[in-house]
This record gives C-alpha cells, sequence and structure tokens, in this order.
C-alpha cells in the first residue's frame, strides 16, 4: 500500500460490512493457551512487525475470520439451519431425530464444499465418533461455535481442523493435508509436490526450534506475517471508501445533470437528429397523401401507411451505414468527427434503426391489410369511379385480388424474410440459449443469424421491385425508394467487394499454434506489410476448411510494434469449436502445416479510444482481457522507449518533424476469470508487467479468481495465507505462477472506484470494459456516480461487435 493511502478516509459503515476481510489478517497471539507451550519471544522479524505499526491493524482485521459468512449475509440463520435439519431428520425408536453426517454440509449451507464441511465437522466434534448421526442440539451447538463472534473460538476451530489428531500439535502433513483440501475445495490445480513445498515453506518460517510441529499461536503468526506483507507490498487492493467533500443538494442535482450530459450528448443528438428525420418524413408523406382523392376512400389510414413507407426508405438505407466497417474504422480516425460522432455505439445504432423499421413495417403493412385494402374492395362503386378507378383499370377489386398483386406479394415476401432475419439475430436464438426449445436451438446460433441476414439482399431486391408498382401514382418522381437506398447499398457493396479482395490476397502465415486451458487457442501468424493498425483494434479472420463465407471478429492481442499479429480464440460456438478442433488435431498430429487463415482488416474498436485518456481503466471477464493485452503492450512499449531516450516521446516522421505520442501514463488492468488455467493465456504479459512495474508504475494489473472463496472465508484461509508467504520470499504467486498477485473472489467495484477516485483526484479517467451488459450497466453506474460525487471523472465505454 501506498503511504498516501494509509491516511485516507476509513470505511463507511456500509461499506465496512458488505467486505470480508482476509483471514490471512491475524493477530500474534502472545499469551499461554490451554494444551500449548508459552510462546516464544518474538524474533526480530516478528518485533519488527510491531514496530511499523501494523500489528494494530492486523488485531482488527483478524477478527473478520468467518466459516459462513457469505451464507449469514444472505440471511441464513438458525431458524433455516432448523428447517433443512427437520427435513432430513431420520427418527429412530428410543432415539432423538438425528441427520446423517453426510447431511452436515446441507444443514449449514455447505453444499458445494462437502469435503470442507466433513473437515470443519470433524474439527467441532473433536475425538468423538464421527460417523454417528448428528442431534438437534448438537447442531444447534456447532452452529453457535462457528458463528460465535468470539476470535478465540473460531480461530480454535480453524486450528482444530488443520490439527487431525487433536494432540495440540500441527505436523507439516497436517498442513499438507489442509493445503490439499482447500485447493480441491477452491478448484484450485495443486499437485503432492507443490502441497509438500508449501507445508515445507510454512514450517520454515514458524518452527523456529525444529521441533516438526507447530501450535496455536504460531499458525496465529503466520497471517500475521501474511498479512503484513499485504500491508507493505502495493498488491492488494487497499481497503477504503472514499469520502467526497459536502455539496449541498442543488450542487449534486447540478453535476448529476452535468455528469449525464457529457456521457450521454453524443448519442442523444445523433438518436434525436434520427428521429427528427423519421417524424419529419412521415409527417411530411401524412400530409400529401391527406389532400388527395385516394383519401375519400382510405381516410387516414392511408396517410399512416404512406408516412410509414417514407421513413421506411429512409431507415432501410440507414441501416447499412453502422455496419460498413472500413468507412466507421477511417473516420473513426478524425478527431474533429469521431469528437462528435459515437462509433463505438454503431452496432447499438444499427439495432435502433432495425427497431425502428420493424415499427416502420407495422404501420405500414398493418394499416394496409387491415384497414387500406378492405375499404378499396369495400368502398362504395360510385366513390371508387371517382377517386382511384383509373388506378385499378376501372374495375373494383375483391381483397384477393389485391393481395395478388406485384405491389402486395413483394411486399409480404419482404415482410417473411425480415421476420426470420430479425429473430434469428435477437439475442436468445443467436448464442442459442437454453431458455429456448431443444428443436429451435437445432436450428439457431450464429452461422444461422449470420446466414439469413444476407436474406437482405433479396429484401432490397424485392424493395426496389415493390417500390415500382405502386397502386396510387405513376409519376416516377414519387418513386423515390432506389433515391435513398441508392449510395448505402453502393457503399456497403462496395465494402465487401474491398473486403473480399483485400482478405483474398491476405493469406497469413501460422507462426504458433498453442493451445491453452479453457479451450482457448492462441495464434500467431505473419504481418502483412501494408498492416498497420493501433492498440484496441480487432480484425476478421476466416478458415477456408470450415467455411469460405465465414468471418469471425477477434481482438489482436498482439502489440502495434511487434513484428507478428496474435489472437486469442476460445471455443464459445460451433465455428470457434470448429478451428479449435483443426489446430488441436494438427498440433497433437506433429504436423507442420496448419489450416489455411485469412485475416480482415483492423476495424476500430471503443479501446481504440483509450489515447485520449492519461489514465485508462481496462475492465475484462475472462477472455474479454484480450482487447486489452495490445493496448498494454503498447504502453509497455512506450516505457521502454522513454526509458532508453528521455526524447522518446516524440517520434519523427518522414518530413523529420517531431509530434507527441499520445497514450495513456497510467493503465489499470482488471481481469476476472472463473478458470485458474486461464492466468497462462496471458503469462507473458502478465510478467513482463511486473518487470516495469519495478521500475516505474506506469501498468498496475489486478487478477481476480471467482472460483475461490473470498478473502475471510475460512476454506481459502490457509491458500491466502500460503500465497502472501510464498510472494514474499519468492515474488511467485502460487495461483498465477507470475508475479502478479491474484485476488479471490469477484472484486467490490464500489471499492475499486473508491481508491480509484481517492488516488486520482481532479483527473479524468477512461474506463473499458469487455464482457456481459449486466456488469457494464452496474460500471456504467457507478462512472457516473463517482464523477457527480468526487472531483474525479470517470467515462465509461464498452466493447461492442
Amino acid at each position: 500500500m501506498e503511504g498516501n493511502e494509509l491516511d485516507s478516509p476509513v470505511l463507511s459503515p456500509a461499506s465496512h460490512i458488505s467486505r470480508v476481510v482476509p483471514v490471512s489478517f491475524l493477530p500474534v497471539h502472545t499469551g499461554s493457551l490451554a494444551g500449548s507451550r508459552t510462546s516464544p519471544p518474538e524474533t526480530a522479524k516478528r518485533r519488527h512487525l510491531r514496530e511499523d505499526g501494523v500489528a494494530s491493524a492486523a488485531e482488527m482485521a483478524i477478527r473478520q475470520l468467518r466459516f459462513i459468512d457469505n451464507f449469514v449475509s444472505e440471511g441464513m440463520d438458525w431458524k433455516e439451519v432448523e428447517q433443512r435439519f427437520d427435513g432430513l431428520a431420520l427418527n429412530r425408536p428410543g432415539q432423538a431425530p438425528f441427520v446423517r453426517v453426510s447431511d452436515f454440509s446441507y444443514c449449514i449451507g455447505m453444499q458445494q464444499t462437502p469435503e470442507f464441511a466433513n473437515g470443519l465437522l470433524g474439527a467441532l466434534r473433536g475425538k468423538r465418533d464421527r460417523n454417528t448421526g448428528i442431534t438437534k442440539s448438537e447442531l444447534c451447538n456447532y452452529w453457535r461455535r462457528i458463528t460465535d463472534s468470539c476470535f478465540n473460538t473460531r480461530m480454535r476451530i480453524f486450528f482444530n481442523l488443520c490439527d487431525k489428531d487433536r494432540d495440540g500439535r500441527i505436523t507439516k502433513m497436517d498442513i499438507k493435508q489442509v493445503i490439499l483440501l482447500s485447493a480441491s475445495t477452491n478448484k484450485l490445480s495443486m499437485s503432492e509436490e507443490e502441497a509438500q513445498e508449501y507445508a515445507a515453506l510454512i514450517m520454515e518460517e514458524l518452527d523456529d526450534e525444529d521441533l516438526g510441529y507447530i501450535e496455536h499461536h504460531q499458525l496465529e503468526t503466520l497471517f500475521k506475517v501474511c498479512i503484513s506483507y499485504d500491508f507493505h507490498s502495493n498488491s492488494r487492493i487497499p481497503m477504503m471508501t472514499y469520502t467526497p467533500d459536502r455539496d449541498d443538494t442543488c450542487h449534486d442535482q447540478k453535476s448529476t445533470i452535468e455528469i449525464f450530459f457529457r456521457t450521454y450528448w453524443r448519442r442523444a443528438w445523433i438518436v434525436t437528429l434520427w428521429l427528427i428525420i423519421c417524424f419529419a418524413l412521415f409527417a411530411w408523406k401524412f400530409t400529401q397523401y391527406s389532400h388527395r382523392k385516394a383519401f375519400e376512400v382510405m381516410g387516414y389510414c392511408l396517410c399512416t401507411a404512406k408516412g410509414a413507407a417514407e421513413t421506411l426508405k429512409f431507415n432501410m438505407a440507414l441501416i447499412l451505414l453502422p455496419v460498413c466497417r472500413n468507412t466507421m474504422t477511417w473516420l473513426r480516425m478524425n478527431n474533429s468527427i469521431n469528437s462528435v460522432v459515437p462509433f463505438n455505439d454503431n452496432i447499438n445504432f444499427h439495432k435502433l434503426i432495425a427497431g425502428g423499421i420493424v415499427i416502420g413495417v407495422i404501420l405500414h403493412g398493418g394499416t394496409h391489410l387491415a384497414c387500406d385494402f378492405p375499404r378499396i374492395s369495400g368502398c362504395d362503386s360510385s366513390v371508387f369511379q371517382n377517386t382511384i378507378a383509373a388506378r385499378f383499370g376501372n374495375q373494383q377489386p375483391s381483397y384477393i385480388q389485391i393481395l395478388a398483386t406485384t405491389e402486395v406479394v413483394t411486399g409480404i415476401s419482404m415482410v417473411i424474410l425480415m421476420i426470420v432475419a430479425f429473430s434469428l439475430a435477437t439475442k436468445w436464438p443467436r448464442r442459442r440459449s437454453k431458455a429456448l426449445p431443444r428443436s429451435v436451438r437445432e436450428v439457431t446460433g450464429f452461422n444461422a443469424f449470420w446466414y439469413s441476414h444476407h436474406l437482405f439482399i433479396l429484401v432490397y431486391a424485392l424493395l426496389i421491385i415493390h417500390s415500382m408498382f405502386l397502386f396510387l401514382t405513376d409519376k416516377v418522381i414519387e418513386k423515390t425508394t432506389w433515391i435513398y437506398i441508392a449510395i448505402p447499398v453502393l457503399l456497403y457493396a462496395g465494402e465487401r467487394m474491398y473486403r473480399a479482395i483485400r482478405s483474398g490476397f491476405c493469406h497469413v502465415g501460422i507462426l504458433q499454434a498453442t493451445i491453452y486451458p479453457g479451450k482457448v487457442l492462441f495464434l500467431k501468424f505473419s504481418k502483412p506489410e501494408w498492416f498497420n493498425y493501433k492498440s484496441g483494434m480487432y480484425i476478421y479472420i476466416q478458415c477456408p476448411q470450415i467455411s469460405p463465407l465465414e468471418w469471425h471478429p477477434f481482438s489482436l492481442t498482439s502489440g502495434p510494434e511487434d513484428d507478428q499479429l496474435s489472437v486469442h480464440i476460445r471455443t464459445l460456438g460451433d465455428w470457434s469449436y470448429q478451428i479449435y478442433s483443426l489446430f488441436q488435431e494438427a498440433i497433437v498430429s506433429g504436423d507442420v502445416e496448419y489450416p489455411k487463415i485469412y485475416i480482415d482488416g483492423p476495424y476500430g474498436a471503443a479501446s481504440q479510444d483509450h489515447v485520449k485518456y492519461d489514465i485508462v481503466v481496462l475492465i475484462g471477464l475472462g477472455i474479454g482481457a484480450t482487447p486489452y493485452i495490445s493496448i498494454l503492450k503498447d504502453v509497455l512499449h512506450r516505457f521502454k522507449t522513454q526509458h532508453h531516450d528521455d526524447d522518446s516521446l516524440q517520434h519523427k516522421d518522414n518530413g523529420g518533424e517531431c509530434c507527441a505520442t499520445k497514450g495513456p501514463s497510467k493503465a489499470y488492468l482488471y481481469w476476472v476469470t472463473r478458470e485458474q488455467g486461464s492466468f497462462v493465456w496471458f503469462k507473458d504479459v502478465l510478467t513482463e508487467t511486473s518487470k516495469i512495474k519495478q521500475k516505474q508504475d506506469v501498468v498496475e494489473m489486478h487478477n481476480f479468481l471467482s472460483s475461490v472463496y473470498q478473502d475471510g472465508d475460512a476454506r481459502s484461509a490457509i491458500i491466502s495465507a500460503i500465497q502472501a508467504l510464498h510472494h514474499s520470499k519468492k515474488g511467485i504467486d502460487i495461483v498465477s505462477k507470475t508475479p502478479v498477485r491474484t485476488h479471490f473472489g469477484r472484486p467490490n467495484w464500489f471499492r475499486i472506484f473508491s481508491n480509484l477516485a481517492h488516488r486520482h483526484k481532479r483527473e479524468r479517467i477512461g474506463v473499458f470494459y469487455c464482457g456481459p451488459s449486466l456488469l457494464a450497466r452496474e460500471l456504467e453506474r457507478l462512472c457516473t456516480k463517482f464523477s457527480t460525487q468526487t472531483t474525479t471523472g470517470f467515462v465509461f465505454h464498452k466493447e461492442n461487435y
């Protein structure tokens, strides 16, 4: 922890309750304990800890040791435990109701970790027969002990958990068994040899007299030393909540409006302009047809249909522009345009326009089918002859005859094709959600979405035909559909042709292919001479052996200055599974010829905007960290260049002039993953970052492993202690196998943003996120909250593909 962090405001009561402090925060017990020898004099190392003033902090923190805090916080109390007992209790003549030992884990809410619960039961029962049933009175006694607020009670239970033979001594073998139990409980991969090494490390640290065992007070010392290391290192997130200066209510309201405006003004003016144009076109046609003779037959139904038709023309043209990726990437590079147009929301705007098309189709097609056509076929013949008879060959058609016309057939055909494409593009079918019936899932997925979207080629062809045959006019000047869609269609078609030609010449040679845990494929391939990109960009990849038509986007994990390109592909769908299998077969068989790969790009993404900020916060969930690896490499490269030459922040262009290199001076990466094996994906970056951090604190990485129980839970206590001890001695984290420490459980985002606001007062921070939308909403809310209530400005960006 940095010096200025120690003087920060303390935790607010709410935030203090919401966090479970690591079990590794334990004090040294200096008094004598029953059943153990008197504590030996403190070593110089431990006296040093007290002199540093850490003991008091550790004394407070260790008392947060809990066995089932997570469950209690969710409202589980003795009444619920009692209900679970009653539901499982067995009744035998002459015996009190009891539950089996195997049901203990369920009764106390540890059904997901039965092995640990069994060990806990052994610690509670002592030397009693562990196979006999548990009565309600016994269960009540156990529950009270593991939820006791007294620290000594909880610490004694934890010691007994380690002391298998109940002799008041913990041997190296006992420690090894507890380590393996904790690793298994937390889904960590750990070999017997590693557990043996960590147990020996603990004994080396604590068994000063080489007795071959440790006692109760020494176990406390273990955690004391570990928390001391945490306090003196900068690898842990400081546990503080920033308290902003008090402002009056009016100022808070003004700040909220101001922040809201600054956050959304670019989206707002684009959407507002789009709505104004749509309403203006609708009103224009509505008014125009309200003065025509056909109005006497169909009334306002005609006006509504024609107004909707005009907005459909506009939206059918506009919907192509956000997916013209080369154009978007080119425009994004213009700072003036990029400052007013939210290119990061191009896909969201594409979806918004699609929603406008759906509304237009309902209004246009619905009013025609339900109102206009019935009125044409059923109106008075004299009215028909005096108004629109000439448009129907002076013969009043029936409803069926109207449906058989070219206009209606092409219109209905377009609607059917749109329904198919729109339905398969929605979230559940596209991701083949398990909520869908099995028969539906078999015909959905990304491939179904991709191919069905190409039905719009037919839709645009039918749209042209539909617009050439109109019931109520034969004036060419009123057949304006082609005017709306000509330029966007030509632009989009030109882009597709350009991409097809460019990618056809962009066959890249595979330099390295590696299979990582979690079914992740790492590919490193040659970099074409003309290929220039910025960190944060992505490319499309095609494998002809799978399909010559499918292109899938992947973030580049190589830096702009690297001589090769690299991507990490995780198997999340049909195509990714197929390419993973192809390369896996090639690697296993030792085939030197890998499957052919074509690339298309690069294309701009939200991450490109990181150059606008001096400080960036990069948040990735699982494989969502890939866009930010390129950024970290870029930042590290810039630091290395600066380290060699103080003037290297300037680079010479072809004319020999110098210009400032843009980019963040400080980057934070928060990477959350569920699998321990994920850390090997970017092991080289983690290691390099740690080396740079020793020289200058330009990059700060925080890894979170959500499969491990959060700091403070007894199930991860020994792992937390070993992690700190091993890192203090050897500089390597036992979980990630890199110098970067791993946090356990999910991040406390409120605390993280509080810390950032405290560290960077009166600064503007760019927050970039890649992952599920649920967390995106929480992060965006926190950005707004802290921008409003502190002097630090947070600007949120989310990756959209």
